[in-house]
């Protein structure tokens, strides 16, 4: 993700959010030497991303958002799986995440790609008050090469 991406990236949010992210908040995290944001393009269109922040040797995933008119096509699978294989090259063996409670779509998407759910944060989500499942995945070692 880049500065001139934003536009693109603010459509996303705000089509994807009922609490979204402003545009100086990513230009904040573009800023950031602990976060990661990549982005899909589709048809020459960006038409989703996901962001991750590196604390040692785990990655927190803070956004992941397709615009409606994309989503069903496996972009969400696409861009999560390119992201656990950046992460390992970064050393990172653990990610985590939260989920709203009642967004299935996407715990099925995570729990395929090999998530589990370890707790729960009541009343984590505004806009509608919801709790949000914290979910983990164990990235498996990189092919002769120990992280």
């Amino acid at each position: 993700m880049r500065f001139e991406d934003l536009d693109s990236i603010m459509e996303i949010e705000h089509n994807s959010f009922t609490m979204p992210w402003s545009r100086k908040a990513f230009e904040g995290e573009l800023l950031n030497e602990f976060a990661l944001y990549r982005c899909l393009e589709f048809d020459g269109k960006i038409v989703a991303y996901v962001g991750l922040w590196q604390v040692f040797d785990e990655g927190h995933i803070t956004n992941v958002a397709v615009l409606p008119s994309y989503r069903g096509l496996g972009l969400s699978k696409v861009l999560l799986t390119n992201l656990f294989e950046m992460c390992q090259d970064k050393g990172i063996t653990r990610l985590t995440l939260e989920v709203r409670k009642s967004n299935e779509v996407a715990i099925k998407l995570y729990e395929n790609l090999g998530f589990f759910a370890s707790g729960i944060r009541p009343n984590y989500y505004s806009k509608p008050v919801e709790a949000a499942i914290i979910m983990w995945k164990e990235l498996e070692e990189k092919k002769g090469e120990k992280l």
